[in-house]
């Protein structure tokens, strides 16, 4: 049912294409426009070339019923051939003919867009319908892509050739540039889906790769030793492409979201960002441009053939660029301060190409330790908005206070969780037996890929505790943190509560609620009255001392929750369990709750530390968050970062 062969472009002159409605306009940008000239330029320097093959030109013959009518003759026109895939180079190949002067040299209508083809037919003259086709391009968006690949085509022929040359390339383009015709029977929008959906293009990576392991590059006889380097380069490749597959060490360099099919393109990037083989096209790039990268490569080589350089040299050149970076990057996501201080960086929203010339670059004559203290301190001191941490007020501004939104605490909290882990490893490192291992390392990964909140460790709403349900764990919590013997007449009262006020929570009677409520109230003022003067008041509530960073679902998963539940859910997501509430059992006696399996999320260290009342080893009160606490958490914040927040 199907036909495939090579037809040269001579071979379509006066055949009818149509292009039917399920395809779009002509949108080749002036830049594909000029590589297909370069492509069939330099292909006609060659000598003894066999032919420069295009890509598929799918298409089906349309029955005689769908033939449209030549409305001069009122007969049917010559056979029409759908285009199903190509129509971008067939338009475009139509387009060279007709600045080359051989007008309509095949035949282009459109379904839908009929207008189309009057103005490719009349595109070459100065006047189109009246109008001048700049004109006309201005209004309609495939007219101006068609305008401008005409622009683009004028102006290329006018700077490479003179009359002859013309001539040379117009027979090349006839009969040495052949499509790979496929004529198909099937069914035109089945074969367009099959042929489209899912379709991936080649990466800058993939086109780079064909370009460094050709054959040609290589000025050597000695097949052994040309097949030795492509080797050697296709292993390296392939070890690179699999270290960054790994989402710890993508995730460290970049933002979630940003993926793409072959990872060492973000080498080639850099290079090409950064200029590092110092051949930077003149021309200013396109930013819509996909292949960006790869032109950059391509014109380096294209640059030193010029020169008569070596292009093997060239190919190691290159190579040596690529190997130098990912090392690099690798030194900096294995060593345990340059992985957290760049990780900040980093994801504080510094960029890779500068921290990778400050650190190649010629200041940086101190190596690794100078590089910390003379660049990446001082870059991190930068991203601390507000350094007096003690008289700040992060979560309103107001007169007195020019402190900013609770958004100013991230960096302080985010840096303390990693300074933390560094000192940490320190300290284990020191010791001999364990050889300076890096015992942990901040998940970068997983922070950047959860939605992240700075959030209050004692709730800044009040929490009224009006509800039953807070009530009673409210008071179970108490319950449990009332541990010493002074304390015996209020956990008794706090059992007799439970026990008299049994039933209340499904009774309508709204007197047994006002009872209840009412000795609710006077439960908790006792149980508050014993450490008061040791609560944070509402101004207190925020600094920095009463915020930590946790996870978003992590923070919706308790809301407005008093300390203790948020402490239950913390530790619950830290061991992938879920803390069902302590409980009265049928005897009227306060037991534990139970622990099930439930989800995980990662918890920052020092937000661990918080809840775990870590920082303030002198007392422990699991019922709230106390002044006490909030202050040698502060204290700490302080120690740790002192470094910064001079």
């Amino acid at each position: 049912m199907n036909t495939l062969e090579l037809k040269s472009v001579a071979e379509l002159q006066d055949l009818a294409f149509y292009i039917p409605d399920y395809q779009r306009g002509y949108r080749w940008t002036q830049r594909q426009v000029e590589d297909l000239l370069n492509d069939i330029f330099e292909f006609s320097q060659k000598d003894n070339a066999g032919i420069y093959c295009l890509q598929p030109l799918v298409v089906v013959p349309r029955s005689s019923d769908e033939q449209p009518l030549d409305k001069a003759h009122a007969t049917k026109v010559n056979m029409q051939w759908e285009v199903v895939d190509g129509q971008q180079r067939l338009t475009t190949i139509r387009l060279i003919l007709e600045v080359l002067g051989r007008f309509r040299f095949y035949d282009i209508t459109y379904q839908t867009r009929r207008d189309s083809a009057e103005f490719l037919n009349g595109i070459t003259t100065v006047e189109a319908a009246g109008e001048k086709a700049e004109e006309k391009a201005k209004n309609n968006i495939d007219f101006y892509h068609i305008y401008l690949a005409v622009t683009v085509i004028c102006e290329w022929l006018k700077e490479k050739m003179d009359e002859k040359k013309k001539k040379l390339f117009q027979d090349i383009l006839l009969n040495r540039v052949k499509f790979i015709w496929y004529e198909t029977k099937e069914d035109p929008k089945e074969v367009f889906a099959r042929l489209n959906i899912g379709k991936i293009s080649l990466t800058n990576a993939e086109l780079i790769k064909a370009l460094l392991l050709n054959k040609s590059n290589f000025d050597s006889s000695d097949d052994d030793k040309i097949r030795l380097w492509q080797q050697e380069i296709a292993v390296e490749w392939d070890v690179i492409e699999y270290a960054l597959q790994s989402n710890e060490f993508w995730l460290f360099l970049n933002a979630p979201g940003d993926e793409r099919p072959t990872r060492i393109d973000y080498v080639f990037d850099m290079i090409c960002r950064c200029d590092l083989l110092k051949c930077k096209d003149e021309k200013e790039p396109d930013a819509t441009d996909n292949f960006r990268t790869f032109r950059y490569f391509y014109h380096y080589l294209a640059v030193q053939k010029q020169k008569e350089i070596s292009l093997a040299q060239a190919v190691r050149t290159i190579w040596e660029n690529v190997r130098e970076i990912f090392h690099t990057l690798r030194e900096w996501f294995d060593d345990m301060e340059l992985y957290h201080y760049i990780g900040y960086l980093i994801y504080m929203g510094r960029n890779v190409d500068e921290i990778y010339k400050q650190w190649t670059g010629p200041d940086n004559k101190s190596g690794k330790f100078g590089f910390i203290e003379k660049y990446l301190k001082e870059e991190i001191k930068k991203t601390i908005p507000c350094k007096d941490i003690e008289n700040t007020v992060y979560e309103v501004e107001s007169a007195q206070n020019k402190g900013g939104s609770k958004t100013n605490c991230r960096p302080i909290l985010l840096l303390h969780n990693l300074q933390t882990i560094i000192n940490q490893n320190r300290i284990l490192g020191a010791n001999a037996k364990y050889k300076n291992g890096v015992f942990y390392k901040f998940p970068f990964h997983l922070y950047k890929s959860e939605g992240w909140d700075v959030e209050h460790i004692d709730s800044n709403t009040e929490n009224g505790l009006n509800d039953i349900q807070s009530q009673r764990e409210w008071l179970l919590n108490a319950y449990f943190g009332l541990q010493d013997k002074a304390y015996q007449t209020l956990r008794d009262q706090i059992q007799e509560f439970f026990k008299t006020r049994k039933g209340d929570e499904q009774s309508a009677d709204s007197d047994k609620q006002t009872v209840r409520n009412e000795q609710f109230v006077e439960l908790r003022r006792q149980i508050e009255d014993i450490s008061d003067n040791n609560r944070l008041d509402q101004n207190e509530k925020n600094k920095i001392w009463n915020f930590t960073l946790l996870d978003s679902s992590t923070n919706r998963s308790y809301g407005n929750a008093i300390f203790p539940a948020k402490r239950r859910v913390i530790i619950g997501k830290d061991q992938g369990k879920r803390f069902s509430l302590p409980t009265i059992d049928e005897n009227e006696e306060i037991v534990l709750g139970s622990a099930e399996n439930g989800s995980s999320s990662f918890i920052p260290p020092c937000t661990r530390y918080v809840f775990l009342k870590y920082y303030n080893t002198a007392s422990f009160d699991p019922n709230a968050w106390t002044k006490d606490d909030a202050e040698t958490y502060k204290n700490n914040i302080k120690e740790i970062l002192k470094d910064f927040l001079s």
